[in-house]
């Protein structure tokens, strides 16, 4: 008979106790969205989750569930507060129910170009809005993406305000939007992205406003005909975790959280820079007719005074002003 030696032994033991604090440590944690796996938002959480092991040595990992796997943006944050799913991301109008500031991102021409909004979501300003869903049981890591939002329809080409007349637009909840629609004379309708291309196949409505890249990985081109680049607002996406879920995380384990989550959303944001020309050709060999040279100015002239007005009364004015003041 085989006999182990003392030291052989304790060797033996204490590799599989070393084995076991291991698999003990690993952590997976479940991250929904909505997008579907061919936009950028799932190559940059696949990113995140790359980056999220590295700077752990493995010790937290993701599971990723795109397409509205885990629900609709509104299911999966109320899941996030209510610690069944950990982490989400959708785009900010989601969140302004809870946060009414938030809406400041929302309003239509807030900003100038892309420098502008990075400035202010990864500024001062960005960062005491994430700050603020701590009330509601969110950590905010960081802003990513959706974009410049553009306008599409199965009607008619849209070059003017006069154009957006009569039609039924799907739009989020975004109170902001839905007062913008409003003045311009359509008829917003609030839906889940999930429920859109079927709306718009059955035309149940005529029109929708996402960025481009959404507008293609959704396969929407499929029952739209025109598409307008109005760049009528900027969206980002906020990535959201569960406060206490986040807060039982060592402080080096929390950095780590942040730091990769703010990386991958700089990735995804170059990804949606670099690949909006290419599909904008794609979208035009599909049969889409693309209105790319727009003039704004009658749309804020109908739109912004008015959309502002109801922000600063409910939020006051000082938002809006240093949003302003980082235009160049």
């Amino acid at each position: 008979m085989k006999i182990f030696n003392l030291k052989t032994l304790v060797t033996f033991i204490a590799s599989v106790s070393l084995f076991s604090a291991t698999a003990v440590a690993q952590t997976s944690l479940r991250f929904g969205y909505e997008a579907p796996r061919s936009d950028t938002q799932h190559l940059a959480a696949k990113k995140f989750n790359d980056l999220l092991k590295q700077k752990t040595k493995g010790e937290i990992k993701l599971s990723l569930f795109p397409d509205s796997t885990l629900g609709n943006a509104q299911t999966m944050i109320g899941a996030v507060r209510g610690g069944t799913i950990d982490l989400e991301m959708s785009g900010s109008p989601n969140f302004s129910g809870l946060v009414s500031k938030l809406n400041v991102i929302d309003i239509p021409f807030i900003f100038k170009d892309r420098e502008h909004a990075y400035a202010v979501l990864d500024g001062e300003i960005g960062q005491g809005l994430l700050k603020e869903l701590e009330a509601q049981g969110l950590k905010g890591l960081a802003f990513w993406e959706v974009g410049f939002r553009s306008f599409t329809n199965s009607k008619r080409p849209i070059t003017g305000p006069d154009d957006i007349k009569g039609l039924k637009v799907r739009t989020n909840q975004n109170p902001m939007y839905i007062e913008a629609f409003s003045l311009l004379g359509a008829n917003p309708v609030p839906m889940p992205l999930s429920e859109l291309y079927t709306a718009l196949e059955t035309k149940a409505v005529d029109a929708q406003e996402h960025p481009v890249g959404i507008f293609w990985s959704a396969k929407l081109y499929e029952v739209q005909k025109y598409l307008s680049l109005t760049n009528h607002g900027y969206t980002p996406l906020i990535v959201v975790m569960n406060k206490a879920k986040f807060d039982s995380f060592s402080p080096e384990l929390q950095q780590a959280i942040i730091e990769s989550a703010q990386e991958a959303g700089k990735y995804q944001r170059q990804l949606n820079f670099d690949n909006e020309k290419g599909i904008i050709d794609k979208l035009q060999k599909a049969g889409i007719e693309v209105i790319e040279t727009i003039d704004n100015k009658p749309f804020k002239a109908v739109i912004e005074a008015d959309v502002r007005k109801a922000f600063i009364e409910k939020n006051g004015d000082d938002l809006v002003k240093q949003i302003d003041s980082l235009a160049k």
